[in-house]
């Protein structure tokens, strides 16, 4: 077993103060970079160079986890299709809603390829449109208590050739604030980010510098939709888990690039505990996702006609089940109570035009 993060969960005494808005076990917080400045540094050179963002650590679980609901069942419906006249996905039959997050490592040299990073997520719903959902190990840096920095979302990435060209189909969109659980990482390992309305960029080379051009792209909603949102579900539904997944197995195979989304379906299952990393109550399907794929949904109910299901979780752990050093399951936090109360406060977020 892997925590994509390689961390351990912390509580309120490693947490930044709360948010006055927030509940008291939610933990709301700006970023500290300008918007601008974000995608900025997001030039195609550090796109392409940006590394997964995992530490494999190999372990097993040790007995089986109750995964039980605290309350009665929820779900808020999806978005809906994408906005007329939006443009084509190249990925046939898959979420336009999914993309990758970048971000850089908190309190270092921003111009270090080392401290470049990236990992999955989804647009969701949201009250102003405005909402991804991702792990809460590709927004927050438990060793250094801070959030990351330079966190855009790209939806509906692709980097099928291998050369990614400064095009986003929909837009890039900067990060606002993180809405995340006190007790991050691995047990309540979500995050939900609202996203300030994107801006569709150009980048052109001109005498070996990168130079952008940039439009309003609008809101993240209006253009890939966002998918709905479930909670205190059984822990065995049928489910698809999608992400772009980069890193190796155990075993020294790399058996994925991370340049396209890749998705796996099946029926989850309650996970074994982990003492080691505090994973606990845990949801996971057979799946051979390795790191990269982390803050990736879980969809519940999904529809390939209209691209949109039901968040039931997100690709926070991946697993090695029986010993051969193949990663074969990945697993999420159970969403109930606790995870919709995130959801909320994050959903009802407004965000609007960048600064």
């Amino acid at each position: 077993m892997i925590p994509l993060a390689g961390v351990v969960a912390i509580g309120p005494a490693g947490c930044p103060a709360v948010s006055a808005t927030a509940p008291p076990d939610v933990v709301a917080r700006n970023s500290v970079i300008p918007a601008e400045q974000a995608i900025q540094f997001w030039t195609p050179d550090r796109i392409q160079q940006a590394t997964d963002h995992d530490d494999s650590v190999s372990a097993k679980g040790v007995k089986g986890s109750a995964d039980t609901p605290d309350g009665p069942p929820g779900s808020v419906p999806p978005i809906g299709q994408e906005k007329a006249g939006a443009k084509k996905s190249r990925h046939v039959n898959l979420p336009n809603t999914v993309g990758r997050v970048f971000f850089t490592l908190p309190r270092t040299d921003p111009r270090n390829p080392r401290n470049w990073r990236y990992c999955s997520a989804s647009s969701v719903q949201g009250k102003y449109r405005n909402l991804v959902a991702t792990s809460a190990h590709c927004v927050y840096d438990v060793r250094k208590n801070t959030f990351y920095d330079n966190w855009i979302f790209i939806p509906s990435y692709w980097d099928g050739k291998g050369v990614w060209d400064g095009k986003a189909p929909y837009g890039i969109y900067a990060a606002k604030t993180f809405n995340a659980h006190d007790d991050f990482v691995v047990r309540e390992d979500y995050a939900f980010v609202d996203v300030y309305n994107g801006i569709e960029v150009r980048w052109e080379k001109v005498h070996g510098r990168w130079r952008w051009k940039v439009t309003d792209a609008g809101r993240l909603g209006d253009n890939v939709g966002g998918q709905g949102f479930t909670w205190n579900r059984s822990p065995r539904l049928n489910a698809f888990a999608f992400g772009y997944p980069a890193g190796e197995h155990p075993d020294g195979d790399r058996a994925f690039t991370g340049r396209t989304m890749k998705f796996c379906y099946g029926r989850t299952k309650p996970m074994p505990e982990a003492a080691k990393y505090n994973l606990q109550e845990h949801i996971g399907l057979k799946c051979s996702f390795t790191a990269g794929a982390s803050g990736g949904p879980f969809l519940f109910n999904y529809r390939s006609a209209s691209r949109t299901g039901y968040l039931a979780g997100v690709n926070s752990v991946a697993w090695d089940t029986d010993g051969n050093d193949r990663y074969d399951h990945i697993s999420s936090p159970y969403f109930n109570g606790d995870t919709y109360k995130v959801y909320k406060t994050a959903a009802n977020r407004w965000s609007g035009n960048m600064p």
